[in-house]
């Protein structure tokens, strides 16, 4: 390419593809994650093309590189492309290939396959040894690569496949073990159904001649990250957190690091799944203590590593907050060890020997609408440990429940959260935070004007009966909140001749119905018809196996009977009790 800046687009053909371009699956992109389904749609769908539609081309997507010149990185001998959209559909295809080759005992279509997958070294000829996708500090998937799709016959090994499947440690590893496993399965039956006439000669030759994708090129690394999003429907597009590995990896000069890192980024990926990149939000927002206002990736770049604001008491530019590179590696890879373990569910040993700390995250992660607390807890956790955690972790819980209850905006919820960051980086111990400086500050009107009225309905009555559950719960014990839903004590549309409407009025229903002390939480979906049995019915054959694992709602029907008087009783019980945890004077009636 003479112009480092053009971008070129055409359409090409996989023949082509897999005899003219070489491809580099760069340390920023994420694992291979195909699975069954994703085998399925492919194979079913060349199958079915070839079957019904032999003559036409078929349009297996787009993919995406940056084409880098040979010597444009330490290292590289020739001209290659890094991948940046269209790894998994490349990857399958080159699986496929070596499937193929040692399904066939045809000796030609065996080299025409290999051809495709490796190119062997001419020393006389000065032709390089090369695989056709090379996998950059991934050196297990390399392992893999040359161990089973490079040699002829390296699929044919089903039982090391099999032990890679379940026990890699690599995620890459155990997927492309499962996808030559499916697909060696898939074309065994294919070839052996009489009524398909499926042949893989013909089959690999179509897909050669036939199938097709567009590809979007071009040498600029910028104008490539901006070309990722131009993805199809198999495509697994790349995400903010994958372009921030990839800019802290280009600043590692020492190989081993570069590996190391690599890892631990990718090993977390897997782990967290789609909570990788709010857990760097997280980091980002303990470093900037404000609200996000642009995407993950830009708010590193033009707030961390090169604010771009001044500060308003010198009038001078900010200074980075961080570095690229190491010192970012390292920050997550703390946080990340405390990340983990607060949400372990592990932490017993070091809270009391009692389950109220991981009880409390559980109902925590559960009922409350944002994770906004977690950075606040990692920062405290990063300073003074396991001091005083549990305490501190009730207050923070607390503030973030009633400001939410008492109707403050997102915006002014987060704010509340970096004010607590903020003094635990200005507190010199934890005594000192909880002790002197408290940074908590309760709406108490605003909480007990939301909570004593009607809250069926409203986003925080499961929450609050979550908490009622962890208030009333023996913390020796693991909470369950599995399958939780609300349901009425008294039903919210009793039959006229039910005993319901002879103990209660239509005032008294309108009234006390979807109030909180009516209010608990079973375990199982709702049965409309059961629900609005009578008491004593409803507790036997509705409640009774529905509650078991819930206190608050074990304990409100132990009552022998559900008027108006066991009603307003235990609303103004749960109500003192949910006062007393946040510290507010009670406003209950009896």
């Amino acid at each position: 390419m003479s112009n480092k800046h053009e971008i070129k687009s055409e359409k090409i053909h996989v023949k082509d593809i897999f005899s003219n371009l070489w491809f580099r699956v760069p340390e920023y992109q994420r694992p291979y994650v195909w699975d069954n389904d994703q085998i399925d749609d492919l194979l079913d769908d060349l199958a079915f093309a070839l079957a019904e539609k032999p003559d036409l081309d078929y349009f297996l997507g787009s993919f995406v590189y940056q084409f880098k010149r040979a010597g444009s990185s330490p290292g590289q001998q020739f001209d290659e492309n890094d991948l940046l959209d269209g790894q998994q559909r490349m990857t399958t295809l080159f699986m496929l290939f070596a499937c193929i080759r040692d399904l066939s005992d045809n000796p030609k279509l065996k080299k025409a396959c290999q051809d495709a997958i490796f190119q062997q070294g001419d020393e006389f000829d000065e032709v390089p040894e090369r695989t056709r996708i090379a996998f950059a500090i991934r050196p297990e998937v390399q392992d893999f690569v040359d161990n089973h799709l490079k040699v002829d016959g390296g699929t044919d090994d089903e039982t090391a496949l099999e032990s890679l499947k379940k026990k890699s440690s690599d995620p890459s590893v155990r997927n492309m073990a499962n996808a030559v496993l499916k697909m060696r399965r898939d074309l065994t039956n294919l070839c052996e159904d009489p009524e398909t006439a499926f042949e893989l000669p013909k089959f690999y030759s179509f897909i050669r001649k036939n199938v097709l994708l567009i590809y979007v090129a071009t040498e600029n690394l910028d104008d490539a990250f901006r070309l990722f999003t131009i993805l199809n429907d198999r495509g697994m597009p790349l995400r903010n957190s994958d372009i921030l590995k990839s800019t802290n990896l280009g600043a590692l000069t020492d190989v081993s690091e570069k590996e190391r890192y690599a890892k631990l980024w990718e090993e977390a990926e897997g782990e967290l799944g789609d909570d990788f990149d709010r857990f760097l939000n997280h980091i980002r927002t303990i470093l900037l203590k404000d609200k996000a206002r642009l995407n993950l990736l830009d708010e590193f770049e033009h707030k961390i590593y090169h604010p771009r604001e001044k500060e308003k008491a010198t009038g001078l530019m900010k200074q980075p907050l961080l570095a690229k590179g190491k010192e970012t590696f390292k920050i997550v890879e703390r946080y990340l060890k405390h990340y983990n373990q607060l949400l372990s569910g592990a932490n017993y040993d070091e809270t009391g020997d009692s389950f109220e700390f991981d009880n409390l995250i559980k109902v925590m992660l559960t009922g409350l609408p944002s994770s906004d607390w977690l950075p606040p807890l990692m920062r405290y956790f990063d300073r003074f440990g396991y001091q005083r955690v549990l305490e501190f972790l009730k207050k923070l819980d607390n503030q973030l429940s009633s400001d939410w209850i008492a109707q403050y905006s997102p915006t002014a919820r987060i704010e509340r959260m970096n004010d607590v960051i903020r003094a635990i980086e200005e507190a010199g111990s934890a005594n000192d935070l909880l002790d002197k400086v408290n940074p908590f500050n309760f709406d108490e009107d605003g909480f007990n004007r939301a909570v004593d009225t009607a809250v069926y309905g409203r986003r925080f009555t499961r929450y609050l009966l979550l908490k009622l559950d962890y208030l009333y719960a023996d913390h020796s014990q693991r909470m369950s909140l599995q399958y939780l839903s609300v349901e009425h004590v008294l039903p919210q549309n009793p039959k006229p001749e039910s005993q319901w409407c002879q103990d209660f009025t239509t005032e008294q229903r309108e009234e006390w119905t979807h109030r909180l002390g009516n209010l608990v939480l079973i375990t199982t979906k709702k049965n409309t018809s059961q629900g609005n049995l009578d008491y004593k019915e409803k507790k036997v054959h509705y409640f009774q196996k529905r509650i078991s694992t819930c206190p608050n709602s074990l304990r409100v029907l132990q009552q022998p009977q559900w008027t108006p008087t066991e009603l307003q009783q235990n609303h103004y019980a749960v109500l003192r009790k949910l006062q007393e945890h946040y510290g507010f004077g009670s406003t209950s009636q009896a």
